[in-house]
C-alpha cells in the first residue's frame, strides 16, 4: 500500500514558524507555562543522559547508565545559594549513609553549573556536608525531559522559568523509574520520605506478590492481595 503524505495546512504552517510553544514532540501547542511534558513514565526505562557533576571536590563526568546495578535517587530543585535548596539537601546529607547502606546512590540535579556547585559547596556550612554527586544541567534537557521544567516561552515574566521545580525519581538498578513526586518550589520534601518509598521499593521486589499499605515502615505488615481480601479492609 502506498502512504501518500498529509497535505500541509497553511495556517499550521504559519503557526510553527512564529509560536515558541510548538511541541516537536507531540504536534501540538502547548501553554507553556501550565503544561509540561516528559519523558519519562513510572514502570518504563528511563532514557540515558550524560552531564557532568562536582561530587568529592572534583568535576566528573557521569550518566545514568552508570547508575545501573544500583537504586538511584535523582533530586531536581530550582537553584543553588536559594532558600528551601538547602534545608532539603542538607537533609539529604544526613540520610546519605543510610541510602548507601541500601546500595542507593543520591543525585542532586539543578540548572546551575558545576563551578556554581562547587562555591556554594565551599561556602554554605549546611552543602558542605553534601558527599553525592551535585549534577548541573544548564541547558535544562535533564529537567525538561523529566517534566519538571519551568518553561515561559513567551515575553511576559514567569516566576522560575528556565529552572526546575522540587522532582524527586526513584529509579531501580534495572534502570525502571519506580516512583516520582513533583511539587511547586514553595513546599519542600521530607528526605525520610525518599528513603521510606526506597525501602518499600525494595521490600517488594524482594517479596513477590506483597504489597505495601499506607503509611508503611520497614517492619510492618503487609498485604498479599487477592479474592480473600475484596471487602474486607
Amino acid at each position: 500500500m502506498v502512504s501518500w503524505p498529509q497535505p500541509i495546512n497553511k495556517l499550521d504552517k504559519l503557526m510553527k514558524e512564529t509560536k515558541s510553544n510548538y511541541c516537536e514532540h507531540c504536534g501540538e501547542f502547548h501553554d507553556a507555562v501550565q503544561d509540561y511534558t516528559s519523558q519519562v513514565r513510572v514502570g518504563e526505562t528511563v532514557p540515558d543522559f550524560e552531564f557532568e557533576v562536582f561530587h568529592e571536590g572534583v568535576i566528573k563526568t557521569m550518566s545514568l547508565s552508570q547508575l545501573r546495578g544500583k537504586w538511584a535517587i535523582l533530586v531536581f530543585y530550582p537553584a543553588d545559594f536559594t532558600f528551601v535548596c538547602p534545608t532539603e539537601l542538607e537533609e539529604l546529607a544526613k540520610l546519605y549513609p543510610k541510602f548507601q547502606e541500601l546500595n542507593a546512590e543520591i543525585v542532586s540535579v539543578s540548572s546551575d553549573t558545576v563551578f556554581t556547585h562547587k562555591a556554594w559547596h565551599d561556602s554554605s556550612p549546611g552543602i558542605k556536608q553534601i558527599r553525592y554527586p551535585m549534577a548541573a544541567d544548564p541547558s535544562g534537557k535533564l529537567a525538561y525531559a523529566f517534566g519538571v521544567l519551568v518553561e515561559g516561552g513567551e515575553a511576559a515574566f514567569t516566576p522560575d522559568e528556565g529552572l526546575a521545580m522540587r522532582g524527586t525519581f526513584l529509579i531501580d538498578p534495572s534502570g525502571i523509574l519506580r516512583a516520582m513526586e513533583i511539587n511547586d518550589n514553595s513546599m519542600g520534601r521530607k528526605g525520610s520520605e525518599a528513603l521510606r518509598k526506597l525501602q518499600m521499593a525494595q521490600y517488594v521486589d524482594t517479596h513477590k506478590g506483597k504489597v505495601c499499605p499506607a503509611s508503611w515502615e520497614p517492619g510492618d505488615d503487609t498485604l498479599e492481595p487477592g479474592l480473600d481480601l475484596v471487602g474486607k479492609l
